[in-house]
C-alpha cells in the first residue's frame, strides 16, 4: 500500500506548488479540476476496483500536466516558450502535449477496464473501441472549453488557449487520439504483463 500512497503524495505536492501564485486562479481552478475528480472518483473505487500501479502512474504524470498547464496556462508554460523560440514555432503547443495525455492516459484506463471486467469478448475489438472512447471524451472536453468561454467571456480564453488558431479544436482532438493510439500501439504489451502479474498477485 505504501506505493500508492506515494502517488497521492506526489498528486498533493504538484497541485500545492501549482496554487503557489498561478497566472490567475480562475484559469488554474479550470485547469486543475478534472484532476481532484479524478482522485475522487479513483479514491471511492480503489476498494471495488484497484488499477495496475502502471494505470496510476501515468494518471499522475498526466495530473501533472495538468497541474502545470493550470499554474502557468496552457499558452505560456516557458519551457514550451523556449521550444517555440527555438523551431520558430507560431505558438505556444504546451496544450498538444496536454491533449496527447489525454488520450494516452484515459486510453491505459479504458483498455484496462476493458480486459479485467471481460466487457468485450473479441479481443481484436478493444484496440479500436479503446481509441473511440478517447475521441469522445476528447470531443466532450472541447464542447466543456466552448461552453466555459461563451459563459464567461474574456475571463475563460486562457482556459480555451486556441492562440488565434482556427483549427485548434480539431489539432487538439487530433492529438488525444494520437496519444490513444500510441498507448494501444506502443504500451499494450506492457499493460498486459502489469495485469497479468496483478491479477495473480491477489
Amino acid at each position: 500500500m505504501q506505493k500508492y500512497y506515494l502517488l497521492i503524495l506526489l498528486f498533493f505536492a504538484g497541485l500545492i506548488a501549482s496554487a503557489i501564485s498561478p497566472h490567475d486562479y480562475f484559469t488554474w481552478i479550470l485547469e486543475v479540476f478534472p484532476a481532484i475528480i479524478g482522485l475522487i472518483i479513483l479514491l471511492i473505487t480503489f476498494k471495488k476496483f484497484r488499477f495496475t500501479y502502471l494505470t496510476y502512474c501515468m494518471i499522475l504524470i498526466h495530473c501533472c500536466i495538468l497541474f502545470v498547464g493550470g499554474h502557468y496556462t496552457y499558452a505560456m508554460v516557458p519551457l514550451f516558450d523556449w521550444i517555440k523560440d527555438f523551431f520558430h514555432q507560431s505558438r505556444n503547443n504546451y496544450d498538444k502535449l496536454g491533449h496527447f495525455a489525454q488520450g494516452f492516459a484515459p486510453a491505459m484506463i479504458v483498455r484496462e477496464v476493458y480486459i479485467r471486467q471481460q466487457i468485450i469478448q473479441k479481443k481484436t475489438w478493444i484496440p479500436f473501441l479503446t481509441v473511440v472512447v478517447c475521441m469522445s471524451i476528447s470531443m466532450c472536453y472541447e464542447f466543456l472549453e466552448w461552453f466555459v468561454s461563451v459563459v464567461s467571456g474574456s475571463s475563460g480564453d486562457s482556459f480555451l488557449g486556441s492562440q488565434g488558431d482556427i483549427w485548434d479544436t480539431q489539432s487538439d482532438m487530433l492529438f488525444a487520439t494520437i496519444g490513444a493510439i500510441c498507448m494501444v500501439i506502443f504500451f499494450s504489451k506492457l499493460q498486459d504483463r502489469n495485469i497479468d502479474t496483478f491479477q495473480t498477485s491477489r
